[in-house]
Order: structure tokens, then sequence, then C-alpha cells
């Protein structure tokens, strides 16, 4: 056994070689790799349930959640105006608008083009810090790396000060400074950010998951913890049609025809004349859309898209039925309600009661058989299920959920996921059956990542079923409800006496538990994370006016705040973002984003609170990154020993 890993270290080694082929180039390595674990760590970012809101989001990633302007304010607070500090922030977050304006209210922007150069020059020195030059060559474009490399190194001594301003002069002479501008503005957003995590969430409610997407797929390194609704959409894509009709629902109710047509290319066409045409004389009441935001591509008026919900809701439920009655063991039958109809009395019959129904008109639903589609209806699940399968946007984002996605991360001592660890009334972890086993804690959540990436990769039929049971199943991590009373909520009326006990979806004990030190140490125990000095970061359920998220005494995080407008209402806020630096953890809370002016979009709509003060500042030694570079450094000393006695000979080319 010995000889066969020395003989795989020497392969390992050897192909460690192709990278650094001789030994000076391994001793540099070791060199840069060593001084770099003496920096302090990067600052992380955590935010949850996106939802859709990209306006919102994209301005707190490119604001770094408005410590970009705190740092405009200690560079440039006593030399510059409130409106030249507007300005530049403005100019940081949305360089081409800001750039297109400028030059509409100014004749000859070259002085000013000077002015903002050596501005942000200040600015990428002051997020640039803590990085090392080989790390922040990645982030720079080939089109003016060197430039951007030596504004980086500008002194005030007087000689390179001339050498600095005279690069600067000559970039606005010939033409570039547009250009340039713009380059040293994004990568100042994307430095300040060093590591992105979201906790769940991305899609649904609001307008544009797509454009959210398009940016983190341009971020440096981001990583995504599925949310339910994340689930819905892989589910989708996987050829669910339960989820193909649970996302379409809810696009639909919230108006969110630019996403489904514009942005992924659904076509929508051919339900919209079904419904016309079925539900022509219902007024679908229930159904009317909350409009949140306009559609700016596709707009539908309300009336008919309250029939197109209504089509969409109807086929789910049936598709619902059927999935539940193939799959017993997801315990789900209680949510069979279309054959608990009385169609003649026009009542729900639950438990013996008769619950009078507020939409009595069911056009396309056989009484004999409820959960049978009718030939159109069949026809319309069949067209949609082909526009979801051929859509190459949302392959592309789908993709990019699963290989930067996973159902939790443990990192830098913090775990995070999105929704709960399924506990018992008794605060146990509760089990959950997969293929025949029950499964429990980190077990479950491990399972449940292999049954996601079976059903993507794999189309596995019994784990593209299971993505729907973790989308509303009881003992979903993800959903952390007892149940979805969504045929509730359409069909029965808000003042009836039952609506209560029957609208209700309560909540797993673990929301309730994870107040407790106890229920928390044994999460963090079970993920083996050190007890002492770990987090939980946890979205899902929106934090509610008044309510404290920080919880069990700063050992776990509710960042769902309520970045999306539907839940601003319950929230009071919008938003949340996590930051962990050097120095220790900040919780920064949103007020709603503010588009109007370059002034309401550049001043800062961020209240932060400092949550816990690290007794020592974190260098990148102490980190995840930091073990992985001691790991590489072993492993470059091991090939720098074998060029040195030569058991591996160098690759010099030829001269």
């Amino acid at each position: 056994m010995g000889t066969d890993q020395t003989s795989l270290d020497m392969t390992y080694l050897r192909l460690l070689s192709e990278q650094y082929p001789s030994a000076a180039a391994t001793a540099s390595a070791i060199v840069q790799l060593r001084a770099t674990l003496c920096l302090p760590k990067g600052t992380e970012y955590y935010f949850s349930d996106l939802h859709g809101e990209h306006e919102a989001f994209i301005h707190l990633l490119r604001s770094a959640s408005g410590t970009i302007r705190d740092k405009i304010e200690n560079l440039f607070g006593n030399l510059l105006t409130e409106s030249q500090r507007d300005e530049l922030a403005s100019l940081i977050y949305y360089p081409e608008q800001i750039l297109r304006q400028k030059k509409l209210e100014t004749e000859d922007c070259s002085e000013w083009y000077r002015i903002v150069l050596n501005r942000l020059t200040a600015v990428l020195q002051e997020v640039a810090h803590k990085s090392s030059n080989s790390h922040l060559v990645s982030f720079i474009g080939s089109k003016y790396r060197s430039i951007i490399l030596e504004l980086l190194g500008a002194s005030d001594t007087h000689a390179k000060s001339v050498y600095y301003q005279e690069m600067i002069t000559a970039a606005v002479n010939t033409g570039i400074a547009e250009g340039l501008i713009t380059s040293l503005c994004y990568l100042i957003s994307q430095i300040a950010v060093d590591n992105l995590h979201i906790i769940g969430d991305i899609f649904d409610r609001g307008p544009g998951a797509h454009r959210i997407l398009d940016e983190l797929m341009h971020h440096h390194n981001v990583d995504l913890q599925w949310g339910n609704h994340d689930i819905d959409w892989i589910g989708a894509l996987c050829g669910n049609l339960v989820c193909i009709f649970s996302v379409l629902r809810i696009a639909i109710s919230y108006n969110g025809f630019d996403m489904l047509e514009d942005g992924y290319g659904i076509n929508l066409r051919p339900l919209s004349m079904f419904a016309d045409e079925v539900y022509s004389g219902d007024p679908c009441t229930a159904f009317l859309p909350h409009i949140l935001d306009e559609n700016k591509y596709d707009p539908v008026d309300s009336p008919l898209a309250a029939k197109m919900h209504k089509a969409v809701a109807i086929i789910m439920f049936k598709l619902e039925g059927q999935l539940i009655r193939r799959n017993p063991s997801f315990e789900m039958e209680h949510r069979l309600l279309l054959d608990k109809i009385d169609f003649d009395k026009k009542v729900l019959c639950i438990d013996g009661e008769e619950i009078p129904l507020c939409d009595e008109q069911f056009p396309t639903v056989d009484p004999n058989d409820p959960y049978a589609l009718t030939e159109g209806e069949q026809i319309l699940v069949d067209g949609i299920a082909a526009s979801f399968r051929h859509s190459a946007a949302l392959r592309r984002h789908i993709d990019f959920i699963m290989s930067h996605g996973s159902m939790y991360k443990a990192v830098n001592g913090n775990l995070l996921y999105h929704g709960c660890i399924p506990m018992e009334e008794d605060g146990s972890f509760a089990s959950l059956c997969i293929n025949g086993r029950n499964y429990r804690g980190r077990e479950l959540l491990d399972q449940i990542d292999l049954v996601v990436r079976r059903a993507y990769y794999q189309h596995d039929p019994e784990c593209v079923d299971f993505m729907w049971y973790l989308w509303c199943g009881a003992k979903s991590p993800l959903y952390g409800k007892d149940r979805m009373t969504t045929f509730e909520r359409y069909f029965t009326a808000a003042d009836l006496p039952q609506a209560g006990s029957l609208r209700e979806e309560r909540k797993n004990p673990y929301y309730r538990y994870y107040e407790y030190p106890e229920t928390v140490e044994a999460i963090l125990r079970d993920f083996g994370l050190d007890i002492a000095s770990s987090h939980i970061v946890n979205g899902h359920v929106p934090v509610r006016k008044g309510e404290n998220p920080v919880k069990c005494g700063g050992k776990l995080f509710v960042i769902d705040g309520g970045i999306s407008k539907a839940y601003q209402s319950t929230t009071g806020i919008a938003g949340y973002t996590l930051i962990y630096d050097s120095h220790g953890l900040t919780l920064a809370e949103h007020r709603p984003f503010q588009r109007a002016t370059a002034k309401a979009i550049a001043q800062t709509f961020t209240k932060t609170r400092i949550v816990e003060t690290l007794s020592h500042r974190i260098m990148i030694s102490e980190t995840d990154l930091g073990k992985e570079y001691l790991r590489r450094i072993a492993a470059l000393e091991a090939l720098l020993s074998c060029y040195r006695d030569g058991s591996i000979r160098e690759k010099t080319a030829n001269r």
C-alpha cells in the first residue's frame, strides 16, 4: 500500500509539474502563497430570498450593501461636497448610465474624466488593499490591465505623481477614458465583495430572476444554497410537470410575464387562448394577479391574466393528484382536494365538514375522474413542457444553479442553509425516508443533494417526482411547514369561521427551537463545526416588523428581511445583508430601493450594526482558503524537493 501511495503521489507531482515546470516557478509560487496567507481575509456577503428583485439586488451587489459609499465618505468626506460624493458613488454603481448622462450635460468632459480617474484610483486602492496583485489580476480584463495595475501602485512621491497624472492625461487624450472609467468602476464593485453567498430563493414574485442570474454569473466567487423556489424551478427543468405548472402559476400570479416570455422564451400564447375560451364567462376574481411591477415587453391585461392563472392552477392541482397517487410514500393524500368537492352542493367536504366554495366554476374537472386532464389541457401541458425543455436561457441559468449550488455550505465556521433542519415536537431531528432508508440532520441534507443531482443529470423518475416533495412536503428541509394550502386559499372565503385552520400552514418545530442554545449546538455539532466560534446563517422565513434577525444570542442569523416587495408590508424593511470581514460580523438593514435619480441611487439606504467583533483580525491563514493554500504549499514543496533531487526533471525551454 505504501508503494501504491508513493506511486500516486509521484503521479500527482508529475501532473503538478505541468503547471510549474521548473524549480524557480515552483519556488515563486510558494513565496507568493506564503505571503498571501498573511493578508486579512476577504469580505464575505450573505444575501437571502432575492425573489426576482433584480434592481434592488444588483444595486446592493454593486454598492457592496453601502460599504463602497462608506469608503467614499472616509476618503473624501472633507474634500468633496455631498453632491460630488453622490455622483462618484452613482458612477461606480452604474458607470454606463452616468457617463451617458454626463456627455449629454457637458460639451467637453476631458477635465471631468481626469478628475474622476484620480478619484476612482483612490477608491480602488482603498478596496484593494487586502488583495495580492496576483489575485487582482484575475479580476482585470486584458483591455486596460497594464494601466490599471500601474494606477493601483500610484504613490504621492513627486516623480511618481507626475508619471501617474501623465498616464491619466494620455488616457483622456487618446479617447479611452470612458472605457477605463467603466473598467475601474466594475473592478471596484467586484473587489469589494470577495465572496458572495446566496442563501436560497432567487426565483418567484419579483420580475427579474433571470437578470439576477445574469449578474451572478459574472461574479468571480459566488455560491448558492438552494431554496424551495429554486428547487421548484430546477424540478421544472427536470421535467416534473407539477413543478412546471407551479412555477408558471406563481409567475403569472405576480405578473411575471416579462421573465417567462422575454427572459426564458416560454410560449404563453396557447395558454392565453385556452384560458380565454374555457373561462370566458368566469371573472376568476380570486386569481387576479398581484401587480407589483409593470411588464415592459409582454403586457397582459388583468382579466386575461386571471383566467390564465386559474387555468394553470386547476391543471397543477390535477397533476399534483396524479403525482401524489403514484407516490404514497410522500404521505400527501391530505392534499387531494379536487375529489373532495361536492359539485351539486358546491362545497368542499373535509373531515365531515361541508365548507362553502367561493368559486364554483370548474369547467374542466370531471366529477367522476377529477384528476384527469381534458384533451385541451393535455395539449397545453405538452406544449408548455416542451417550451421549458427547449429554453436555452433557462438551461444556462439552472446549469449555473446546479454547478454553484448545494443544499448547504459550511465555510469559515459558518453553516449556511435556506430552510430548516426538520425537527420533531420534542426538538429532536426528524427523519425522512428516501429510497427505503431514514435520514436526519446533515445526512438528510447530503442525501437530498444527491437526489437533486440525480433528478437533474440522470432524469431518474423517482428523483424527479421527489423534487415536488422538496417544494412543499411536510418534512422537506426547504419548505419547513406541515402543508401548503394553495387550494384552500383560492377556493374558500377568508371570512369563514374555519378559514384560520383551513389556510394555516404550521411551521416546523425548528422555528421554535432555533432560539435554544442546545438546538443550535446540536446542529453545529452534527455538521462538524466548532460550537464556540461557528454560526448558522438562515433564510426562508421573513423577519417580521419588530422581530430581531439575530437569534440564540448571536449564534444564528435569519437574513430574509423582505427584499421582495411582496413581503415588505410584513417586514417593514427591504432585506438584510450579513457582512463578514476580517474584523467581525455586521448586519446591514435596507430600506426600499429608490431608483428615480442619480442622487437617490447613490445615497445609502442601509443601516448597519455590528453584531460580533472578533478578538483579533482574521488573516487568510485562518480561513478555509488558507487551509487550501497550506495544502497547495505542501504539494509545491514536495515538487520543489523532487526537482532538487532529480526525481522529476525540470522542463526548460529551448534556447
